[in-house]
């Protein structure tokens, strides 16, 4: 009978041991992640592997724009430069002759006469110590910082806040000026900042999906005209790689360069 106890028992754990495995058996990944209906419904107008004009990409970046609201246009360009050289981490502006479609709010690092000036010239917030203050205290409703070359030292310790938000003041964005009042109206016309990330490549907002197709054209061009015009001498090789534009959320077209 204890023989028969103990063979039971094991048959017992046996059967427990099946029915753990069973239960910790992985169950099919269930796909998480992946394109929505929309995209996937204007995907197939963009031709895979195809150069398009850019005339025909910009047009074509408009019509598959999947969002319910007014898409941004994007630009994105790989570049033959080597981040890791100062000389061709490039870096700039320029305005877009039809502006950018978004306002942005601006703040101005300033002593109290030219901080004067900024919020007379359209900048949300202007000032001084009481803005430093803030800043480091965590407000951040701003999209743009400008200061004047005097009060950089100052403006030097938000450098940890600002600076891993792209937000720190720098002559070569034009946000380092002693003419604030001027910069702050470029800025709300349509100036932006364009510079090379760690990967080679400039990233840009040229519009909305909304604009006509000749003032997304003219930004276009204007872009690639101070992209060209940034190029370093000591660049070697091909300067642009690649080109591709597209609507916030929509699928790349890439662009014939022999076309811009």
């Amino acid at each position: 009978m204890v023989e028969k106890k103990v063979t039971a028992k094991k048959a017992v754990k046996k059967t427990e041991k099946v029915s753990s495995a069973l239960k910790k058996e992985k169950k099919p990944k269930v796909q998480k992640f992946g394109h929505g209906k929309k995209y996937l419904a204007v995907l197939p107008k963009v031709e895979k592997g195809k150069m398009y004009p850019a005339s025909e990409a910009v047009v074509l970046a408009q019509e598959t724009s999947p969002s319910k609201f007014d898409a941004t246009v994007e630009l994105h360009v790989q570049m033959g430069l080597d981040p890791k050289k100062p000389e061709q981490n490039i870096r700039g502006t320029v305005s877009l002759p039809a502006g950018t479609g978004k306002t942005k709010k601006i703040l101005v690092l300033a002593e109290e006469a030219d901080a004067k000036k900024a919020k007379a010239a359209g900048a949300e917030h202007a000032g001084l110590e009481e803005m430093i203050k803030k800043i480091q205290e965590g407000w951040m409703d701003f999209d743009l910082v400008i200061a004047t070359p005097a009060v950089m030292p100052q403006v030097g310790k938000l450098g940890q806040t600002l600076g891993t938000k792209g937000l720190m003041p720098n002559p070569k964005s034009g946000t380092v000026t002693a003419d604030v009042a001027k910069a702050v109206e470029e800025f709300k016309k349509g100036k932006v900042e364009f510079r090379l990330d760690k990967d080679a490549i400039i990233h840009l907002g040229f519009g909305k999906v909304s604009f006509k197709t000749e003032d997304l054209m003219n930004n276009f061009k204007a872009i690639v005209n101070a992209i060209q015009a940034a190029k370093p001498v000591t660049s070697k090789g091909t300067y642009i790689k690649r080109m591709s534009v597209a609507s916030t959320m929509g699928p790349g077209i890439r662009v014939d360069l022999g076309t811009i």
